[in-house]
């Protein structure tokens, strides 16, 4: 089926993946995947992965948790936006494209809004897709309700991480997904903890990772890899930011004190910032339940809520649509328990 839409030519591709509902919708950046979960009618929240994943890869593990389908799934259409070829069965894009830089693909989404018909949605990102949606809520203020980002991107590559890249790159160019790529693309995403050593076995999660990646068409990944590395620092604007935003990062994260920065950057009225101990960059997948009464009570304060919820516990004053209360983030009065996950909040205020 082909539409108009926006002024661009949009066509609907169903496949099932679990449920969901795949949509290719072409855009003035080229064809993008987004798979629907979920009832039309709700409001939507719209993902955004990081280099090399896709909603499987970096995603799953979150709405897998019980707790986080009743949250999210429950009050929530799910729109998963992939990175351009990066979709389960992608093609390789061809080498005579254009390279859309994150600017582009910032823009690239609101054509998807557009292409569906929504509103102001809330938004997911998790590192480079983390700072497409910020940028995306720069640019377009007004299809924002909240940013829930996980170990965000916001400054230029700094000196490490542009060879780091740059290294990736030739990686991708001359060898494809190797397995020295692989290595390094798995120290971006999650803790020494996990991905293990000469003596410990990698964990289940890094490797399912690791196999997914496989899956992945090189070209297309170094293209992406092209826009991360060329992007610009965005902090200047943070503070024009006036959406509720929620950070997560794991302190294993090499994007720890990026995401700092960002979260001091931003109107304190309106942000948080969540800490979890011995994890990577991919809370999502690493240590997903580590998010979820943090997200319950930023969710709260748009009046949404698990169904047939009742608080138990220390009191808790209700969230007011445009700030978490400090005392509703302390360990205590969230009641989160600190070991294993060692969970640290911060607020800021």
């Amino acid at each position: 089926m082909a539409e108009l839409s926006g002024g661009s030519v949009s066509l609907d591709v169903e496949t099932i993946y679990l449920g969901g509902k795949e949509h290719i919708v072409r855009t003035g950046s080229g064809s993008v995947s987004v798979i629907v979960y979920g009832d039309p009618d709700k409001p939507a929240l719209v993902t955004y992965p990081d280099l090399a994943l896709n909603h499987v890869s970096c995603f799953q593990g979150l709405f897998f948790c019980p707790e986080a389908a009743t949250l999210l799934l429950h009050n929530f259409c799910i729109y998963h936006i992939s990175p351009p070829g990066h979709e389960l069965g992608a093609a390789a894009i061809c080498a005579d494209d254009p390279v859309p830089s994150l600017s582009d693909l910032a823009d690239q989404i609101l054509e998807v809004l557009n292409y569906f018909r929504l509103g102001a949605v809330m938004c997911m990102g998790v590192m480079a897709g983390a700072y497409i949606l910020t940028l995306f809520a720069m640019k377009f203020r007004e299809r924002v309700l909240g940013l829930i980002l996980v170990s965000p991107l916001c400054k230029a590559p700094s000196w490490t991480e542009w060879l780091c890249n740059k290294v990736m790159s030739n990686l991708l160019y001359y060898y494809g997904m190797c397995s020295l790529l692989k290595d390094c693309l798995l120290y971006r995403y999650f803790s020494k903890e996990v991905r293990g050593s000469a003596e410990i076995p990698e964990s289940d999660i890094v490797q399912a990772c690791s196999k997914l990646l496989d899956e992945r068409q090189s070209t297309n990944v170094l293209r992406f890899l092209h826009a991360i590395n060329s992007r610009s620092d965005i902090t200047d604007g943070l503070r024009e930011l006036k959406c509720r935003t929620l950070i997560f990062v794991g302190d294993d994260s090499p994007f720890h004190s990026e995401a700092l920065h960002m979260a001091s950057n931003l109107d304190r009225r309106y942000s948080a910032l969540v800490e979890v101990q011995a994890c990577g960059s991919v809370v999502t997948e690493e240590q997903p339940y580590a998010m979820l009464v943090p997200m319950e009570y930023f969710l709260l304060g748009y009046g949404i809520h698990k169904p047939n919820h009742h608080f138990s516990g220390s009191p808790r004053s209700p969230l007011c649509p445009t700030c978490i209360p400090p005392e509703l983030l302390s360990p205590e009065s969230m009641g989160l328990n600190l070991k294993p996950i060692k969970t640290r909040i911060s607020s800021q205020r």
